[in-house]
């Protein structure tokens, strides 16, 4: 239980205005906690990366219900933490009910939407990352099927998919591409026994590489493609060391630089919009020890290559948030 947990009981606000330096900033990690391997897990990283670096602390809270998401950013905001790190879009709505009540504190909202004077939005190319890991699935696969299982089925994991499908066809326009989201609720963020049971549906049609952007749920993804003998593909944290030799690559959605520069920053960080795309490193695939004997010297190329393409603007990759449609897969 996270210190910012034990002051949510009916003595919380006066504990926390007690306990907390007006500097500290705060991070609510969303629904899947922590250390779920995955989105929550980037921004920890990032997070203890600046603690590491200067010394300095923040709250967190790892939220274990949707009742939490005002409760806990009022109390911060009453605390004084400055800026105040939210991870996932679900916070949006709170963001843009809270934050104009505190207008001197700074609020960060990853994957969000939130338009307001002091709050610094980050949204990621998630699209162009998957797009380099589709050509990978496409690379590896020997039977022409590749999956990929979502969490909640929202137009951000959408564009995940219609990205990684668009890189598929690249390789193999032939090629038959398996999607499943896992849930419509936030529940779907963290089913590991549903993220098994979609791979094994998935193998049993003839896939051969699965992609999970799935949070929590991914991680039964991973261990069930690794037990049946197929390669999977991890996504946000570089999951390629849960199963070495087993995990194709990982799709990096660098929250950790995004919730690094945010507290390194503290109440001075400009507000705004900033998407992160290939061009400055804030998606990408992950190559390293772990799989790097599944990586040919030619599916190496063909990735460099996409990059350089994506990033020069010769190869557009279609948003399906942009438009809400994917011309290369059907939902």
């Amino acid at each position: 239980m996270t210190l910012m947990q034990k002051f949510l009981g009916a003595a919380a606000t006066v504990a926390l205005t007690a306990g907390v330096a007006n500097a500290d900033p705060a991070v609510i990690f969303d629904l899947g906690g922590k250390f779920d391997k995955s989105f929550n897990e980037a921004g920890y990283n990032g997070a203890e990366r600046w603690a590491a670096e200067t010394g300095g602390k923040y709250l967190d809270i790892e939220l274990q219900s949707e009742a939490q998401r005002e409760q806990a950013l009022r109390r911060f905001a009453e605390a004084g933490a400055n800026p105040i790190v939210t991870m996932g879009f679900a916070m949006t709505p709170t963001i843009e009910q809270v934050a104009p009540e505190y207008p001197e504190t700074k609020f960060v909202n990853i994957d969000g939407w939130a338009n307001l004077p002091n709050v610094q939005t980050i949204s990621f190319a998630e699209h162009e990352g998957s797009y380099l890991a589709g050509v990978m699935a496409a690379k590896a696969s020997t039977s022409g099927t590749v999956g990929f299982i979502g969490g909640m089925d929202i137009p951000l994991i959408r564009k995940f998919a219609c990205g990684y499908a668009q890189g598929v066809k690249s390789v193999n326009a032939d090629a038959t591409i398996i999607a499943n989201m896992t849930g419509t609720t936030p529940a779907a963020w963290n089913d590991p026994v549903k993220g098994s049971e979609l791979t094994k549906a998935q193998i049993s049609q003839g896939a051969d590489v699965v992609y999970a952007a799935a949070g929590g749920t991914g991680v039964g993804v991973l261990q069930t493609a690794a037990d049946e003998g197929i390669l999977s593909i991890g996504v946000d944290s570089n999951q390629n060391h849960l199963h070495p030799g087993k995990v194709l690559t990982s799709m990096l959605k660098r929250v950790d630089v995004a919730v690094y520069n945010a507290l390194k920053d503290g109440a001075d960080l400009e507000t705004g919009f900033q998407n992160l795309n290939l061009a400055s490193d804030g998606v990408g695939v992950a190559f390293d020890d772990n799989n790097a004997s599944l990586v040919s010297a030619e599916m190496k190329e063909a990735v460099d290559m996409a990059t350089k393409g994506i990033v020069s603007g010769e190869i557009t990759v279609e948003d399906y948030a942009a438009a809400e449609s994917c011309s290369v897969l059907e939902f």
